[in-house]
């Protein structure tokens, strides 16, 4: 089933937290807490949606941009693991070892266990918690798996990448509901819009709910229908056929997801936020990890390491991996009927506000022990204050990291022989002119932020863990005990699925 919402547009009104007394829940006297759907894409190129003015057709999401509000300077991480961290905890990913690269298949780490996730503080607010759609928060122990972090119920795989159509990777299926693993025909994104709309469906209006719709569109390997992909036959690239080819198939199903809450009489009390994890890949590296071109080939809509990938950050420079611009700032928006007027959002925000934004406007609470980085930004967003951040770390690692403050970001290297930029992004947004020499007093402020950010950080438990294999991701860990069976499912008891 296909929908679009284009022409639905959204009532003009501006609305502050304050206001929530007003939406009062019939017969109780107590406000009404909204539905919470959070729409994650993956390695989404900043200039390839459509309102941005990029070639890919995307009405849905464009008419929830444009009647919303847009988040023009948003900020994920430089790749998926950590930036679903920040997203899921509120804090950077640096407190609890996240901070580099991702979680490889042969790991067996994951998102630290003493960590509060935004599912587990709605939960206790008294939503209902669902997710289908791409983790990579942890595989190797069930304990790391979204059912025991705070989601009631889960379908996708857990780990990272997987063929769109067979969900295998490594000889092992990922694809499981509730720990269930399954075989099951079709393709990704339709799957997985097929399972929230249901879950929508399902829904009485009586107990608010939160959906996080963790897609792995457009993330490689670029692989789509054949009916998505002839839409760009005048694109000469073929990779990039199929990349804008995804990029429209998760379009649909998100106005799928519109128009199943429109028909629940649902939207007008239903929050949808949207963002990428990180920026676009522009390289084979990071588009797909480090794979030979064996590898590669053996996969339809594969990439070679040294291979340009297709997506587009402009006007920014770098990709995703990178600590530039268009690594790290995503398209982002808001939109809630009735409730937000459209506007545009310049104003430096994370990922990491999102949690305590949420859990203000659903009456949760986060752990005491384990205090927000992030801010609640309702006030950004709703009546255009400024941003809630003193500044905002982008990342930090034993090697290198990356501040903002205002309209200057600083980005430090310290492999010898080390470098260290200043940019004013309201000025140079591609990042072409390094102003650190021009501005010292600025450039050391900026600097001393950011040391006091990598004094606080823990160990990254990627480098602690992947000079124990050989190879750049390894094999992919399945537990000894227990087999897998002849259609390369593993069996239920099996901790690693891959």
């Amino acid at each position: 089933m296909r929908a679009s919402i284009k022409g639905v547009g959204v009532i003009a009104m501006c609305w502050t937290v304050s206001s929530l007394s007003a939406a009062v829940a019939a017969g109780d006297g107590e406000p009404k807490k909204p539905n919470i759907i959070f729409i994650m894409a993956d390695d989404l190129g900043n200039a390839d949606l459509g309102y941005r003015g990029g070639q890919v057709s995307t009405p849905n999401i464009d008419t929830l941009a444009n009647d919303g509000v847009r988040l023009e300077s948003f900020y994920g991480e430089p790749v998926c693991t950590p930036s679903r961290a920040a997203l899921m905890t509120g804090r950077y990913p640096m407190r609890y070892g996240l901070q580099t690269l991702v979680i490889f298949p042969s790991h067996t780490y994951g998102l630290a266990t003493d960590e509060k996730t935004l599912p587990q503080a709605l939960k206790e607010a008294g939503y209902k918690t669902l997710m289908t759609g791409k983790w990579h928060l942890g595989h190797a122990d069930k304990k790391f798996w979204p059912q025991n972090r705070g989601f009631d119920y889960f379908y996708g795989n857990v780990m990272g990448e997987v063929n769109y159509f067979t969900r295998e990777r490594g000889g092992v299926i990922d694809w499981q509901r509730n720990g269930q693993f399954l075989a099951e025909k079709g393709y990704y994104t339709d799957l997985i819009g097929d399972d929230a709309v249901k879950l929508i469906d399902e829904q009485d209006g009586k107990q608010p709910f939160f959906l996080y719709f963790a897609s792995l569109a457009p993330h490689a390997p670029y692989q789509a229908p054949e009916s998505a992909i002839e839409k760009y036959n005048n694109v000469p690239d073929k990779l990039r056929r199929s990349y804008y080819g995804m990029i429209s198939e998760l379009d649909v199903q998100i106005g799928r997801i519109v128009a199943a809450l429109d028909k629940k009489g649902l939207r007008d009390n239903t929050i949808i936020l949207f963002a990428s994890d990180n920026g676009g890949a522009t390289s084979g590296l990071f588009a797909s990890g480090s794979k030979s071109k064996e590898e590669r080939d053996t996969e339809e809509g594969g990439i070679e390491q040294g291979e340009k990938a297709p997506a587009s950050n402009a006007p920014f420079s770098g990709g995703k991996g990178s600590l530039k611009e268009g690594g790290v700032r995503v398209p982002a928006f808001v939109s809630w009927p009735g409730r937000l007027k459209p506007r545009i959002v310049n104003e430096p925000l994370h990922m990491v506000d999102v949690m305590p934004t949420l859990l203000a406007l659903a009456g949760g609470k986060g752990s005491s022990d384990h205090p927000f980085d992030g801010k609640d930004m309702w006030k950004t967003i709703s009546d255009g204050a400024p941003s809630p951040n003193e500044d905002v770390l982008i990342n930090v690692e034993a090697f290198r990291g990356a501040v903002r403050k205002g309209d200057w970001k600083l980005i430090k290297v310290a492999l010898l022989p080390g470098k260290t930029e200043l940019f004013n992004l309201a000025k140079d947004p591609g990042e072409t002119n390094n102003v650190a020499a021009e501005n010292p007093e600025v450039a050391r402020d900026l600097e001393a932020r950011l040391l006091q950010y990598a004094r606080e950080q823990k160990m990254s438990l990627w480098i602690k863990a992947q000079p124990a294999f050989v190879g750049a991701q390894g094999k992919t860990v399945i537990d000894p005990d227990f087999d897998i069976d002849d259609d390369g499912l593993p069996h239920e008891k099996v901790a690693i699925p891959n």
